[in-house]
């Protein structure tokens, strides 16, 4: 089967940084004003959370909270009692240009029993949450970063991302294009040549993935080349170069396509530090 997941993870790598293992009581927020995405696990307790006054979800049993963009959000739990959390930060690498981050929706709750597959992984992660073993905090960002991987299947492989990216991964047959797509963006891709891939009519082909993605075939590829060449321009590389590896005859129409995508020339955008 086609890993749905390898080249994306690949190009654009998150890492995580745990930074909260114990009980939250009473009223705790979280400004949002970072760069980082948040995952918080919570194993025990009922937690209120928030989104400015408005209740975003009532936990009353163990769950997993995501948030791939940075988002103010609060959590309300008993002053005593309170709940137990297991929390880290995520970096999505490439910012803004991150096709994983901002794919996700801005926020999921999903409680542990339905996370299927994660039972051993979660235990450890609790289990090294609560101990003072050498190395706990690379085991627990590490855990984490498997922790989010089995959430992006989850999300995929029960329908949970109706439009967009991660549906048409989701999708039995679109998703051998767009993984072509992610695995060779230098090739010249005709509308014919991503239809064939996924076994498809070229008017059934080019329909089903506006219906499913959002976009057409042709302004997605352009999306994930742009995407690219942002990170690869933020590695420091040249423009030439980027443009080869990319798909783009020239840095020309590699600018031409990057200030369509973005509002902005190439080396403009870098130099404004645009992540």
């Amino acid at each position: 089967m086609t890993d749905r997941l390898q080249a994306l993870l690949t190009h654009f790598a998150v890492s995580a940084r745990t930074f909260q293992a114990g009980a939250l009581c009473g009223i705790n927020s979280l400004d949002g004003d970072g760069p980082f995405g948040q995952l918080h696990l919570i194993r025990s307790g009922d937690v209120e959370v928030r989104h400015g006054k408005k209740v975003a979800a009532k936990i009353t049993e163990p769950s997993l909270l995501l948030y791939p963009r940075s988002m103010a959000h609060r959590f309300i739990t008993d002053a005593r009692a309170g709940a137990d959390f297991v929390c880290a930060n995520l970096s999505f690498e490439g910012g803004s240009a991150n096709p994983i981050a901002t794919a996700l929706p801005p926020f999921s709750c999903l409680p542990l029993k339905r996370l299927h597959g994660a039972d051993s992984v979660l235990g450890l992660l609790f289990e090294e949450a609560h101990a003072h073993n050498c190395g706990r905090q690379a085991m627990l960002d590490r855990l984490f970063e498997v922790v989010l991987i089995q959430v992006l299947r989850q999300l995929m492989e029960t329908g949970q991302t109706r439009v967009g990216m991660l549906a048409g991964l989701a999708h039995p047959k679109l998703r051998l294009s767009i993984v072509s797509m992610h695995e060779q963006p230098q090739r010249e891709w005709l509308l014919e040549d991503l239809a064939a891939v996924a076994g498809m009519s070229r008017s059934a082909f080019a329909n089903g993935f506006r219906e499913t993605v959002g976009t057409t075939p042709g302004a997605y590829l352009q999306k994930w080349r742009v995407g690219l060449a942002q990170k690869a321009l933020l590695e420091g590389k040249s423009l030439k170069l980027i443009a080869q590896d990319v798909g783009y005859g020239s840095e020309a129409a590699l600018s031409r396509a990057f200030k369509a995508q973005t509002g902005k020339p190439p080396r403009e955008w870098r130099s404004q530090g645009a992540i």
